[in-house]
């Protein structure tokens, strides 16, 4: 009988395993080795040798905070950290929602380095395992991940790895574990926990579902004992239930941290041109400063990448159209690069792990709250100051109708994308504090944050119930009297007594309403129907968004329903548009200290650069801050700045310390 070898990729669908049939030796080692350690080849009617019980990595630390201090170089856990580790190490199960930049990734790191066995990771984002594990690498951590990226001969050695014990923490997405195959790998060696990143995705009626997550409920029965974790920083109380009944987790403890952001400043303003509103915003923010804008469609992408690059903006589009290298070699530089912007469809950001991002811009309506929370949070994840900004109009709001009116789902589909569009409106045109709002959305009681437009600037609210009127009169007239029906701009036209040759050739002029409403400008007539249909006081219908009343209509007409309507404000760029409430990181800085700080920040793009990196990697702005203020002079002062591990202490610390003496 010849040898037994491992098959060209593990995870065909013929995998090789551990168990004995047809009296040949099946297993993932390399060619020519064996599981016990012998000959993989046998003479005819010897029985092979058994595999090797597997081998459990050794705890690597006595305690958590031993961990947190030698791997990360911080002193002390945040929040409800400590609990949430507590509660994996001792083995029991948690559902932790947690905002982005709240720390989610030390809670499950950390239980990975104290426990015996390797921490299985799922994520579905294989940009962020490759991020997440290079800065775990840097820090000294065994981490791996295995994705398609890899060659068969690169995941064979992960596996040997994990299999022999030597892995801290292993990362994979969770298509993987619908496989028979990968799960009967992971039993071959030893977990000591399991963590399900991105928790939501398991949500039906989230924003972000996918059909993968439904299997890791059973991971559970899979691997009795071993302690479980779901994860996410985005979840409504429904979806937060969903996660816990769907993942199969009854027994486990709860960890729901404040979704509020409060580094992060958030601003909604009514769109005009909203390039050139989007110019003048990023102009507004601190000189260097890296950002996301998000946009609908690739050709919005590419014209708005254009249109900035035109105007002396360091920007890159980011979409599934371009080829695997463009998007690969713009995702590079806007890792390792300062002062880029990228231009970007909803996809870009998810698997990017920039703790630096200065502001999130959005040019086009998100579809829910969910989303706009989650494309916002990835701003500011280290905590410094950061600006979540969005311009909003009319069209937005036709368009979204539209889409979901004509989408394929069925009603319960519709009713559900109506639901999460109402709340998204219901933010952009709410006159109180929009942290309020947003909080209250995911079901937190807060007060006003003053930092947010609204707080800063509170809007102006004017009685709009005479307008609303004359709006809905003139459609119902048109219905009534001659059974046309039109979009906003055509409605607008008559109300304003606009003397065009459509207006004419209609005989539009003849109504009883044509021109009552010139007191108004155009600009404040789109501000009154966008937000009549933000309310539902007014719905637009087929496919050119013509307007009509809505069952809530006949109140207006009546009389009996308020319309507070807020005024929007036009052509400014508003205190609230720039830099958020602190200043930036270097502008926190003593002035003396302010060189030292510079000085640290080359020297760190120019390790990074060597490494192929990004800078965040090598240290933060947060560290580089306390480097020029604290001025140590030697390793054992190392010790003392937050964010500088043992690793890291040994790798950099000599040329930190060179870089401090010569300023």
């Amino acid at each position: 009988m010849p040898p037994a070898e491992p098959p060209a990729d593990p995870y065909g669908d013929e995998y090789w395993e551990p168990d004995y049939e047809g009296g040949a030796v099946t297993w993932g080692g390399a060619p020519g080795d064996s599981p016990a350690g012998g000959s993989s080849s046998g003479a005819r009617g010897t029985e092979p040798k058994p595999p090797a019980l597997p081998t459990a990595r050794p705890s690597r630390y006595a305690s958590a905070l031993e961990a947190l201090k030698t791997v990360y170089g911080y002193d002390a856990f945040r929040g409800d950290q400590a609990a949430i580790v507590d509660q994996v190490i001792g083995g029991g199960d948690a559902i932790v929602l947690m905002p982005t930049g709240g720390g989610k990734s030390v809670t499950y790191q950390v239980p990975a380095l104290v426990r015996e066995g390797t921490g299985l990771v799922v994520s579905p984002l294989i940009a962020l395992m490759h991020d997440q594990v290079d800065a775990l690498r840097a820090n000294g951590v065994n981490a791996a991940y295995l994705n398609s990226t890899q060659s068969p001969a690169e995941r064979a050695q992960i596996e040997r790895e994990y299999v022999s014990g030597q892995l801290d923490l292993l990362y994979v997405a969770p298509e993987r574990l619908n496989s028979e195959a990968t799960l009967r790998f992971l039993e071959r060696g030893v977990l000591s926990g399991i963590a399900m990143d991105e928790a939501h995705c398991v949500s039906q009626w989230g924003h972000d579902f996918r059909p993968d997550y439904l299997a890791l409920g059973g991971l559970g029965e899979r691997f009795p004992g071993v302690p479980r974790m779901a994860l996410t920083a985005t979840a409504t109380p429904e979806t937060h239930r969903e996660i816990t009944e769907r993942l199969r987790m009854p027994d486990a403890k709860h960890f729901v941290a404040s979704f509020d952001r409060p580094n992060i400043r958030y601003r909604i303003e009514a769109k005009t041109e909203p390039r050139k509103q989007l110019l003048a915003f990023i102009r507004a923010q601190p000189e260097g400063s890296a950002g996301i804008v998000y946009a609908l469609s690739r050709k919005s992408v590419e014209e708005t990448a254009a249109f900035l690059a035109g105007n002396g903006i360091d920007a890159i589009p980011y979409h599934a159209g371009l080829d695997a290298a463009t998007r690969s070699r713009h995702q590079s530089r806007f890792l390792r690069e300062d002062g880029v912007v990228v231009v970007a469809t909803i996809a870009f950001g998810m698997g990017i792990d920039k703790p630096d991002v200065r502001f999130v811009a959005h040019v086009d309506l998100p579809k829910s709250v969910e989303g706009y929370y989650q494309e916002t949070g990835r701003a500011g994840r280290d905590g410094e100051p950061a600006v979540a900004w969005m311009a909003y109009g009319l069209g937005d709001v036709v368009q979204q109708r539209r889409m979901i009116q004509q989408g394929e789902g069925d009603r319960a589909i519709q009713q559900r994308q109506q639901q999460h569009l109402d709340a998204m409106l219901a933010l952009c045109e709410t006159v109180e504090c929009r942290r309020q709002n947003l909080l209250a959305y995911f079901g937190q009681e807060s007060g006003p944050c003053g930092n947010c437009d609204t707080c800063l600037e509170p809007p102006e609210v004017w009685d709009g119930l005479v307008p609303a009127q004359k709006l809905l009169s003139t459609i119902v007239r048109l219905k009534r009297e001659r059974n046309q029906a039109f979009g906003a701009g055509h409605l607008i036209d008559i109300l304003r007594g606009a003397a065009t040759d459509r207006v004419r050739k209609m005989r539009h002029d003849e109504l009883s309403t044509y021109g009552i409403g010139n007191d108004l400008s155009e600009q404040d007539w789109r501000s009154v129907i966008r937000q009549l249909l933000a309310r539902g006081l007014l719905v637009a219908q087929g496919e050119y968004g013509t307007l009509a009343l809505s069952e809530a209509s006949a109140g207006v007409l009546r009389g009996e329903t308020p319309v507070g309507l807020r005024r929007d404000v036009i052509g400014r760029v508003s205190r609230s548009a720039g830099g958020a409430r602190k200043a930036s990181t270097a502008d926190q800085l003593a002035p003396d200290d302010r060189p030292l700080f510079e000085a640290l920040r080359a020297w760190r793009a120019e390790q990074a650069r060597e490494q192929g990196v990004p800078a965040y990697i090598v240290f933060g702005d947060a560290t580089l801050r306390a480097l020029a203020e604290h001025r140590p002079a030697s390793l054992s002062a190392l010790d003392g700045i937050t964010g500088i591990g043992a690793k890291k202490r040994d790798a950099y610390g000599d040329a930190v310390l060179e870089v401090i003496a010569a300023h």
